[in-house]
């Protein structure tokens, strides 16, 4: 019975979609203005659907544009690096050959590290049949990052400044006092200058140098940028400084050997 009914309804549908049809054509070919509004109309949705078109095939496309640029992106960075490694060995070979305060200088490269604990330390490629000592300081061209406590033929072990145990004499400005610059336990740049009395006045933003007085590091290395302070114990001061090492950075380092280090720790004792 359904099919029955079914069926004058298809046939139904089927005659008026012919004679639209054919009403459409008949407009069309009897009136120049029919036609041209027919012709109007189908260009409108002929024009409308291409529109639609063309934003999805471009939508689709922005991922193979994207994956483009990242790798022009990746390109360029790749030879600003390979740029920026050069200069620092170049940099890293004019100091090894002069020499500085009574101070060798050797570079070498780190070829393991750890950042992540209150105990950070690194390795170098190169051992004492390079020429590297105990004792002796490790920088780079933006600050201090360690100091050699053991050495092999090949490689030696150094203690990183990112460390609860070291710290290093500094100097705040060209004149300032001097105190004691310790990580801050936290951050990759975070350090603090601590000691520093009262009476010696700064301002936010002042560089902060090594101060010579450590037999490990030659005077006058650039450290870090000065930042607030806040007192302690009502007599020193303790100042926040941002380094100018990011010590997830470090590849090349030069190290330094202070020449008198035996004759000076003799006198000391």
């Amino acid at each position: 019975m359904r099919q029955s009914k079914l069926l004058p309804r298809i046939l139904s549908v089927a005659v008026f979609i012919l004679l639209e049809i054919a009403s459409l054509y008949l407009l069309s070919r009897n009136s120049e203005v029919q036609h041209s509004f027919l012709s109007r109309g189908s260009h409108a949705v002929m024009g409308a659907v291409w529109g639609r078109t063309q934003a999805i095939k471009e939508y689709f496309s922005l991922a193979g544009r994207n994956r483009d640029l990242a790798q022009e992106n990746f390109e360029l960075q790749r030879r600003l690096l390979r740029a920026q490694e050069q200069l620092r060995m170049a940099r890293i070979d004019t100091a090894s050959t002069a020499g500085r305060d009574g101070f060798s200088v050797q570079w070498a490269e780190v070829v393991r590290s750890s950042r992540n604990k209150q105990h950070n330390y690194f390795i170098l490629n190169r051992g004492y049949e390079d020429g590297i000592q105990e004792k002796s300081g490790v920088i780079t061209p933006d600050g201090v990052v360690g100091m050699i406590e053991g050495v092999s033929a090949r490689h030696s072990f150094a203690y990183s400044f990112q460390n609860a145990d070291i710290s290093i004499s500094a100097r705040l400005g060209t004149e300032g006092g001097t105190g004691i610059l310790v990580w801050d336990g936290k951050s990759r740049r975070g350090a603090l200058l601590k000691e520093i009395p009262l009476q010696y006045k700064y301002d936010p933003g002042d560089t902060v140098y090594t101060s010579g007085h450590s037999l490990l590091f030659p005077p006058d290395i650039p450290l870090g940028v000065a930042g607030d302070a806040r007192m302690v114990n009502g007599t020193t001061n303790e100042i926040k400084v941002t380094l100018f090492q990011d010590f997830s950075a470090v590849r090349y380092v030069s190290v330094v050997h202070n020449n008198a280090f035996d004759e000076i720790q003799e006198f000391q004792q």
